[in-house]
């Protein structure tokens, strides 16, 4: 978030409870559109389209580069071409568009000569924990605070744990989300005013029969949760030392995304599908993300992570981007 803690008058960020489950409506949220997108069209060689949406990368006859990006805009298709062509549709959609974009000279999808296109498929362990007090809970701007005290293990357990932060401030409406469907309002609203609410992050291990396949035009997701001990460890640990604070009366645990069946869409976390490394024979992209087998085809988003740590991905997805937007340019030179 764009916080001026030096100069809190000039802040563009105004420390408001709707951090967490909302859109920005002073743009003082660090993403992709604001950080990214607009100072990226301010260029003169940069063009948006919008109302796009890509459906195969077409190779040349040899199948080593990218010939053709075709994409299908307003229900019209067109083709658009360039030296380089970058995919970064998240970990699910960019190994959706490598095995759709198939063909006579990359028969199980475009460079996958290893098989490991959309295999591997992380998404992290995630839980919520709301801790409920008889005091009423004051703050606004909650999400302050991280705790790794755990994350490589403690003396009871010499593996990782895994992640726990601070919540943005919960509220009626983003309880309800949760909540039974004869809940009253009023319950939910007093809940969340007696509440600190608490973020649970688990690593999951690459697995590569957790992957995304195409079977005709449908996308399938096949995810088994691994890993589960350490992390559950954590919650109930992470619960005691609540316990033993005044403050924290009753703990409610409740699991967000791993507890139900939900939309692709529910997933935050998405990474691995196209590892990178030195064997084409194990990996699908190089150390700079190129696609082993096709020259001028790079990925950066999350797909290319071996392991998934227990943190958010964005920094890291971040970083990459740069260190391969510099290899680029170095390239292009």
């Amino acid at each position: 978030v764009k916080l001026n803690e030096k100069d809190k008058l000039n802040s563009e960020c105004i420390r408001c409870d709707t951090c967490d489950g909302f859109p920005c409506l002073i743009d003082a949220k660090a993403d992709a559109d604001i950080n990214c997108v607009r100072p990226a069209i301010k260029n003169s060689n940069v063009t948006l389209i919008t109302g796009a949406k890509v459906t195969r990368l077409i190779t040349n006859a040899s199948g080593n580069a990218i010939e053709s990006v075709e994409v299908e805009v307003e229900g019209r298709q067109q083709f658009f071409k360039g030296d380089i062509v970058v995919a970064s549709c998240g970990a699910i959609n960019s190994a959706v568009l490598f095995l759709k974009s198939a063909n006579d000279k990359h028969f199980n999808g475009l460079a996958n000569k290893s098989g490991q296109v959309g295999r591997n498929f992380m998404k992290h362990q995630n839980a919520a924990m709301l801790a409920l007090s008889r005091k009423i809970n004051h703050t606004i701007f909650q999400k302050t605070m991280a705790v790794n005290d755990f994350y490589f293990g403690d003396k009871d357990f010499g593996f990782p744990m895994g992640h726990i932060q601070l919540l943005g401030k919960s509220n009626k409406d983003m309880l309800t989300a949760d909540a039974p469907k004869f809940a009253p309002g009023f319950v939910l609203d007093k809940m969340a005013e007696h509440s600190i609410d608490w973020w649970m992050t688990g690593e999951d291990l690459p697995d590569p029969d957790n992957r995304v396949t195409v079977k005709g035009d449908n996308v399938q997701l096949f995810y088994k949760d691994n890993n589960q001990q350490g992390f559950e460890r954590m919650k109930k640990k992470w619960k005691n030392i609540l316990e033993e604070c005044e403050v924290c009366d009753t703990i409610i645990d409740h699991k967000l995304y791993l507890g139900k069946n939900i939309p692709l869409a529910g997933v935050a976390h998405q990474n691995g599908t196209l590892r990178f490394g030195i064997d084409p024979l194990t990996s699908v992209l190089d150390i700079n993300c190129k696609a082993h087998e096709i020259d001028n085809l790079y990925v950066v988003d999350g797909s290319f992570f071996v392991s998934s740590g227990a943190v958010n991905p964005s920094l890291t997805i971040i970083a990459n981007a740069i260190r391969v937007g510099e290899h680029l340019i170095e390239r292009l030179k």
